[in-house]
């Protein structure tokens, strides 16, 4: 699989923003996010509209998740395979995600099952610098 990474670890005393390294910016947004998946994908070939549409979905819902519930995202990567694309996003926070059932119309809460439903894996790397969720999703090439 061949595996590409933008944004870096912050270092303390360095600008969050990115300003001063080589390179893009890093991705702390879930539109950064987006735009480099949508970027990535784009020259994979023709691949199915409802394809990126699901990918850059969970994109979005798995750096939302890191902004509301774990400070933001500290490393953000693409891995491209064959017949498959992992969205990677890290955050500091040591606290797996949590599939909760809901009931009745309460706002929040989709995002997760929303990522587990349209993946064919998900992975959580956690340890004591906070977790990386790997979400897999399956390439059908028109």
């Amino acid at each position: 699989m061949k595996t590409w990474s933008d944004t870096r670890p912050r270092t303390p005393g360095t600008d969050p923003g990115g300003a001063g390294s080589a390179g893009t910016r890093p991705v702390r947004t879930p539109a950064q996010a987006r735009q480099l998946v949508r970027h990535t994908v784009a020259g994979l070939g023709t691949l199915w509209p409802s394809q990126v549409e699901d990918l850059l979905l969970v994109t979005s819902e798995l750096v939302t998740n890191a902004l509301r519930h774990a400070g933001g995202v500290t490393d953000f990567g693409i891995g491209v395979g064959r017949d498959r694309v992992t969205v990677s996003v890290a955050d500091a926070s040591g606290e797996l995600p949590l599939y909760q059932r809901r009931e009745g119309l309460r706002p929040g809460g989709y995002g997760w099952p929303i990522v587990l439903r349209l993946c064919r894996d998900v992975t959580v790397d956690a340890g004591p610098e906070g977790k990386t969720v790997h979400a897999t999703m399956a390439l059908d090439r028109r």
